[in-house]
């Protein structure tokens, strides 16, 4: 069975943030009472993945390898590349070249939040392929913003489109990929678009052009949000902040996906915990050693 590893992308200016993002990366960014990067990671936790690469531009890996460290204490593996300038998104399969070889890859965008019923269940039925390529469709109501996939009446990819203009889809694609061990090849046969950057649709229509890439839409119960204008930050806040308050349970909590998922046993968890919790978050993790059975609830 093929070996997975996840890709985070965490690098860009943060431009649309200013003056958030004037001292300190976006990603790095609170969205509500966890910094932005939780996300995505734990969302790749929870489809089963422990050994990531994160990669950003130089200052911005110090900031995030400061708040993350090497990932031991979440039994997961986290390796830091480079990346000089915004290249693409596609242009993390170069970067972590040598890392990936011979691996297939889950790809998340460091700014894109997942949550919802049967989230776990979709990453790991992506990753039950070992060939080909599995991306996502979401149904918004104005996709003129977004890269769109166009379904047949099959539901077979036929088109993907980057910000199309005109509606021929309302199925935007959401910042969360899975490719297998041909993309690192694929990436280096693009060439810049437009905007001298190597874009990932371009890997995907690569994928559709032979065959190989499947959509797997997500349902009503899926949310899908990011974090990449002030007012979208503002509004996840305030998403997180109503479940979490709702259900007494947390969002994107990397100590308890990483007992849930088995990846450190009651021991390891206990030593996270701070012997005198003096935040929200501290206290949510000592009530979770109160759970019976912790790791069934």
């Amino acid at each position: 069975m093929k070996k997975w590893k996840g890709i985070i992308l965490a690098g860009g200016n943060g431009s649309r943030l200013f003056p958030l993002t004037q001292a300190v990366n976006k990603h790095l960014l609170p969205v509500y009472d966890k910094p932005m990067i939780y996300y995505p990671l734990t969302t790749l936790m929870l489809g089963g993945l422990r050994d990531f690469i994160i990669i950003s531009d130089p200052e911005a890996l110090n900031q995030i390898r400061t708040l993350l460290g090497d990932g031991t204490r979440w039994g997961i593996a986290i390796a830091y590349r480079t990346q000089e300038r915004a290249g693409g998104i596609a242009e993390c399969f170069r970067i972590a070249a040598a890392d990936i070889a011979g691996c297939n890859v889950a790809v998340a965008l460091g700014d894109n939040i997942f949550y919802g019923a049967g989230l776990p269940r979709l990453l790991s039925q992506a990753m039950i392929h070992e060939t080909g390529a599995t991306i996502f469709g979401y149904e918004v109501a104005d996709p003129s913003g977004f890269g769109v996939v166009v379904l047949d009446t099959t539901g077979r990819a036929i088109d993907l489109e980057e910000k199309p203009k005109a509606m021929r889809s309302r199925l935007a694609v959401p910042g969360l990929y899975f490719y297998d061990e041909r993309v690192v090849a694929i990436s280096n046969e693009i060439r810049p678009s437009a905007r001298g950057e190597l874009e990932i649709t371009d890997v995907n229509r690569h994928y559709l052009a032979t065959g190989d890439l499947r959509v797997t839409l997500f349902g009503r119960g899926v949310a899908w949000l990011d974090g990449g204008t002030h007012r979208d930050l503002y509004e996840a806040s305030q998403f997180v902040k109503v479940i979490e308050e709702r259900t007494g349970l947390k969002i994107a909590c990397p100590e308890e996906v990483a007992l849930r998922m088995k990846f450190i046993d009651q021991p390891a968890f206990e030593l996270l915990i701070d012997p005198n919790p003096k935040t929200d978050y501290q206290l949510y993790l000592r009530s979770l050693l109160e759970a019976s059975p912790l790791t069934e609830r």
